[in-house]
């Protein structure tokens, strides 16, 4: 009796064959798991986000879905549906963190700069993009260690996160004839921007800079943007902003 049984006794050609077999399998079955998920979980939980990608993780029998950039994850048959952090005992890397780092990452050289404020000391040749709430104390420690950089161009990116009076100062800082100056007068030197409510402003970067950051998930400011894409949030002592300066231009 024959049975399709990949056996090792085989001539070559049977066994080729056979691993050739089980090759094909193993994605056709992945494809079915995969399918099985994307149809059953939208079925059961009709509230349900469209789901953007379905992937394996590194743990047996557990999938990734994702919804924009939150993570889910589940059973090969979208049975379950659990949320937090999967951690590697073994390494200590939390999987779930580094795959939404990955996600959310930063290509510095398409930042739309056009929409920030531009500040530049010396000879600008390093490069570094912050995201700040004018209101942010912490942001106003930051901006002071900043100015006291050599050599380094800073893009501004506004973006009012605490409050109304936030988007308020944002406006006016943003419409004032040298915004540059608007904004280190106020976060520095603690003077308040003239209103510019009756002005004719395009402050629509406001909104993009707020788009931008809820997509990359600047949570809290000062976020800051190095050029080598890297990033960290808070304000960060003087010398490690240094430190990334100089690692960051290594790479570029």
């Amino acid at each position: 009796m024959n049975h399709d049984i990949c056996r090792p006794a085989r001539l070559t050609s049977a066994l080729g064959a056979c691993l050739l077999a089980l090759g094909l399998a193993l994605p056709f079955a992945a494809q079915a798991q995969e399918a099985a998920i994307r149809k059953n979980l939208p079925e059961r939980l009709p509230n349900l986000p469209k789901i953007d990608e379905v992937s394996k993780t590194a743990v047996p029998g557990i999938w990734e879905v994702r919804i924009g950039t939150d993570l889910f994850y589940t059973d090969d048959q979208g049975n379950h549906l659990f949320t937090g952090e999967l951690i590697d005992t073994r390494t200590r890397a939390n999987l779930s963190r580094e795959r939404i780092d990955k996600l959310t990452a930063f290509d510095f050289a398409k930042l739309p700069l056009k929409d920030t404020i531009v500040i530049k000391q010396g000879t600008g040749a390093r490069k570094l993009a912050v995201f700040v709430d004018p209101n942010c104390g912490y942001c106003k420690r930051f901006e002071r260690d900043v100015a006291g950089l050599k050599n380094v161009t800073v893009y501004i990116f506004l973006y009012p996160i605490l409050g109304p009076d936030s988007t308020t100062k944002s406006r006016d800082i943003w419409c004032a004839k040298d915004p540059a100056k608007a904004w280190r007068d106020w976060m520095i030197n603690g003077t308040v921007p003239a209103s510019t409510a009756s002005a004719k402003c395009d402050t629509a970067a406001l909104d993009r800079n707020t788009e931008l950051g809820r997509k990359h998930r600047v949570q809290g400011t000062p976020a800051t943007v190095f050029e080598d894409g890297s990033r960290s949030p808070g304000a960060i002592p003087v010398d490690e902003i240094e430190k990334r300066l100089t690692a960051a231009a290594g790479k570029g």
